[in-house]
């Protein structure tokens, strides 16, 4: 199993394959969606076979349902487990969030309630799931746009409980906290305050739009100048750790997707320096 450095990384969707592998540019990592992989062989699993001779691979998963009060679905589970085995990537994460209820899915990534029914909940199947993988799994913050009544916490300090209670790893989304922060107007620094750097693993990045209900996690812009801004204070507090940029729709030329992963790099080498006096 490579492991992926403090470095920049991209989240390597299927315009970019063929160019990536010719090009080879330099990268920490490369990250890709676990579901889009299921198949037993064909072209996809190839192409991923190629990028990961090159580079160390993530896997992120956007269907498991973690939250959901269905079972979990062994047999998704079965399909990520053959796929961790076969690639052994660095880092395996999933959302924290739900997406089906009686078996219907309703393909997005919906919020929990922050309350401690829900922590001891997802933590204990984030707990099978490591069982069953065999290796500890990273969960990811989620962007939200509607809030439950009966939260008993704010989302960071649920985040962090669900964490600590399931001995996970955080891929802590700093896209993800600036716009929550925007939509439901709360402090992004304190959000950062409240998580346990030992805990964090990965970092996320991506762009947003304004909409009328408030910003959206689109994955269709580059990242926006105060999500830099607060890259920047989760790196002083946190520190350094391997970050992808994502872009899931109107995806750009590769060039794009590099330039801003070359603005992380600096940002994290920057912030890997000692400090001389």
């Amino acid at each position: 199993m490579a492991r992926a450095a403090p470095g920049a990384g991209i989240g390597l969707r299927a315009p970019h394959h063929e160019e990536l592998v010719a090009r080879r540019p330099p990268l920490a990592l490369v990250e890709v969606h676990s579901e889009n992989f299921f198949a037993d062989g064909g072209a996809p699993l190839a192409a991923l076979e190629r990028a990961r001779a090159l580079y160390p691979l993530s896997l992120h998963g956007v269907g498991l349902s973690l939250g959901s009060a269905d079972p979990l679905d062994e047999r998704h589970l079965a399909r990520l487990e053959a796929l961790v085995r076969r690639f052994e990537p660095a880092l395996v994460s999933e959302h924290l969030s739900w997406s089906s209820i009686d078996g219907r899915h309703a393909n997005q990534l919906l919020p929990l309630p922050f309350t401690r029914e829900a922590v001891e909940h997802v933590a204990a199947r984030i707990a099978h799931v490591q069982e069953r993988l065999g290796r500890r799994i990273l969960v990811e913050n989620v962007s939200t746009y509607l809030e439950f009544d009966e939260g008993a916490m704010p989302e960071w300090e649920f985040v962090a409980e669900v964490v600590r209670r399931s001995g996970c790893g955080l891929l802590l989304d700093v896209s993800n906290v600036h716009v929550n922060a925007v939509n439901h107007g709360f402090e992004a620094s304190g959000y950062l305050g409240a998580i346990d750097p030992a805990r964090v693993a990965e970092y996320h990045l991506a762009g947003h739009e304004r909409w009328e209900l408030g910003l959206v996690d689109t994955h269709s812009r580059r990242v926006a100048p105060e999500v830099w801004s607060l890259f920047r204070a989760a790196l002083a507090r946190i520190g350094p750790r391997p970050t992808v940029v994502e872009w899931d729709l109107d995806v750009p030329a590769l060039d794009v997707l590099l330039d801003e992963a070359s603005k992380a790099h600096a940002l994290l080498s920057a912030a890997s320096e000692p400090v001389t006096a």
